[in-house]
């Protein structure tokens, strides 16, 4: 008889153990572990858009809230382990919509001296280690990969994750890209047909895959042909598009559209020919062009609407087009391995300083307010890609920032990073702090309610009920994002 594999002899006794053993990987970032936590005199902003209510107590038992409260009125359990966090906050754990286990460490260095790529084109470094554990550091607790370049690595983080033996959020797994002909990504497959397109849908739903995304160079048939599969197992399909216009995509079925349409939605551009991408950013001059309060955008807006199509904000990958934005954080640099620090920063002082972004970023910020106030569900995520100015996890923050900037409440912003994405991803048992919920809650030192910007100062996120230290596992990551 063989002998049982080392790594898998460890593997089964993390996956077996109690709370009482956690798993080696796990263990060092876990602050809260106890049976029945009650968190007393906090601030709560409960996910739903409501406003923020004062002096709360929340009783989280066995992984799941319990009660939710006045402090007065609700009374911890004799057997709960009290943390009396009087100035702080509470808010559901954010669920992302736009994250991704990859990184574009090296754009900088992968430019030849005239500018283009080459071949076999760009290539992604894969970030399985650091993704994870920034993205829960900083309070998300669900995140959407929304496109993936090694999926079977995505696949065994999620498996690792979900049996306890790392630190991270709950994965919805996005299969690879169905993207078309030509592609500047080394890593992806470029689509045949609509027949290669239903095989791919097919097999990477068998493989594990929860949700599908189309890309840039799609054709209608190729993407009517995966709408339709996704949709025959009951999954979902988004879209970053360019070759396909968003009406195009609303027609044909589409569930979701990525960034939001200055810089994706080719509706509006001149001579647009059917399933070709026009060159260069044909799109974001279309739509500077623009009257978001006029006819073409409103009639735009009103199909997305009628057809239930949600749209998924990332403001923070364009505002690191835009001259002299974001202000540069220490956490996010120091985060980055020295090569990732340096292709970043190189790229960041290439950005002219009349760049039109600036333009863009507010234009579509000006969408994504009337496409809400129009009815419109809009989801939330960082898009951590770009020039690598955005991170995971502190990216997913800066999302909630930009959002209030854009003319959002506080509440409203969290309430899109919370609740919406909950609800498209069809999780009823998360989004809101509510009881019966999974005890998926962020403790903030600080009221973000007032100040968005103290979302980025997280003490403690809960996960089913285990509370990690949001500041150690940040300092687990120091210098490896990009290489790690």
């Amino acid at each position: 008889m063989r002998e049982t594999p080392t790594i898998l002899l460890v593997i089964l006794t993390a996956a077996t153990s109690g709370a009482a053993t956690r798993a080696v990987d796990v263990a060092p970032y876990v602050a809260v572990d106890a049976p029945v936590v009650a968190l007393t005199h906090v601030r709560v902003v409960d996910g739903t858009g409501a406003p923020a209510k004062e002096d709360q107590t929340v009783v989280v038992a066995d992984g799941r809230i319990q009660a939710v409260g006045d402090a007065a009125r609700v009374t911890a359990p004799a057997s709960a382990l009290v943390l009396d966090r009087s100035g702080y906050t509470v808010i559901p754990g954010l669920v992302g919509m736009h994250d991704h286990l990859y990184y574009t460490a090296s754009i900088s260095t992968q430019r030849e001296p005239d500018n283009h790529i080459a071949e076999p084109g760009l290539f992604i470094n894969e970030t399985p280690y650091t993704a994870p554990r920034l993205s829960l550091a900083a309070g998300v607790t669900t995140m959407r990969t929304t496109g993936s370049v090694e999926p079977y690595t995505d696949l065994k983080v999620k498996a690792r994750v979900d049996a306890g033996l790392m630190p991270g959020p709950r994965l919805d797994v996005t299969a690879p890209y169905l993207e078309g002909k030509p592609t500047p990504f080394a890593q992806m497959h470029e689509l045949i047909d609509a027949a290669d397109a239903r095989r791919l849908v097919d097999f990477w739903a068998r493989e594990g895959a929860t949700s599908f995304k189309a890309y840039m160079n799609v054709t209608r048939d190729e993407l009517r042909a995966a709408v339709d599969a996704a949709h025959e197992r009951k999954l979902k399909l988004t879209a970053h598009l360019c070759s396909v216009t968003w009406k195009e995509a609303a027609e044909l079925g589409v569930d979701d559209l990525e960034h939001g349409p200055v810089f994706t939605s080719t509706d509006f551009v001149a001579d647009k020919k059917p399933d070709s991408c026009p060159p260069g950013r044909a799109a974001a001059a279309s739509w500077a062009a623009l009257d978001v309060g006029g006819p073409q955008v409103k009639g735009l807006i009103a199909l997305l609407v009628a057809r239930g199509v949600a749209v998924t904000s990332t403001l923070p990958v364009f505002e690191a087009m835009v001259p002299g934005r974001p202000k540069a954080q220490a956490r996010v640099l120091e985060a980055m391995s020295p090569s990732a620090r340096e292709s970043y920063l190189t790229a960041r002082a290439a950005i002219p300083l009349d760049s039109p972004a600036t333009t863009w970023l507010a234009r579509e910020m000006e969408f994504e307010l009337a496409y809400v106030r129009a009815g419109g569900v809009l989801l939330a995520g960082p898009d951590p890609t770009g020039n690598g100015g955005v991170l995971p996890g502190f990216g997913d923050q800066r999302e909630l920032e930009l959002l209030v900037e854009a003319g959002f409440t506080p509440v409203e912003a969290i309430h899109i990073a919370t609740e919406n994405g909950a609800r498209y991803l069809g999780r009823a048992d998360i989004g809101t702090v509510a009881p019966g919920k999974r005890a998926d809650l962020v403790l903030i030192k600080g009221d973000p309610s007032k100040d968005i910007a103290d979302v980025e100062k997280v003490e403690t996120v809960f996960k089913d009920g285990l509370g990690y230290d949001a500041q150690k596992l940040v300092a687990s990551v120091r210098g490896q994002v990009g290489i790690r």
